[in-house]
């Protein structure tokens, strides 16, 4: 087994995808280990660019993957710090078991108490009252 290292493939399919990524070279034939292989889209919007990551593969839990070379047009190491930085973000949010629980199925995220969310607005109000009426006005 070689050494890991971060690789841009694009494959025969017309897919580029974006994995950490080990060459098998034991045998004749070489294969690539995938693990956690993802696709990144660039998208441009009038407030700037963004990169819009999803799994591979989408329904499967698995996080390595075998590929032969024959499925490969090109492969590319990458040092590219960003695209490094949002591969193991992404990685580390699929890996944390809570973190998929805000996502609700139309892709709106739910508010949880770690984004600021602490009370409802009847529940803020009661409490913003309570304080105006125990602090009367000074004359």
């Amino acid at each position: 087994m070689g050494d890991e290292f971060y690789a841009i493939i694009k494959l025969v399919s017309g897919e580029e995808i974006f994995a950490m990524v080990c060459v098998d070279d034991s045998d004749d034939e070489p294969i690539l280990l995938l693990h956690h292989p993802i696709k990144m889209n660039i998208i441009q919007t009038p407030k700037g660019g963004f990169i819009k990551v999803h799994p591979w593969i989408e329904l499967t839990s698995e996080d390595m993957y075998v590929l032969r070379m024959d499925k490969v047009i090109t492969m590319t190491e990458s040092h590219d710090k960003k695209l490094i930085d949002v591969y193991k973000r992404y990685i580390e949010d699929t890996n944390d078991d809570d973190s998929m629980d805000i996502y609700k199925a139309s892709g709106k995220v739910k508010i949880t108490d770690q984004m600021g969310y602490i009370s409802s607005v009847q529940e803020a109000r009661e409490s913003l009252e309570k304080i105006f009426n125990n602090n009367p006005k000074e004359s």
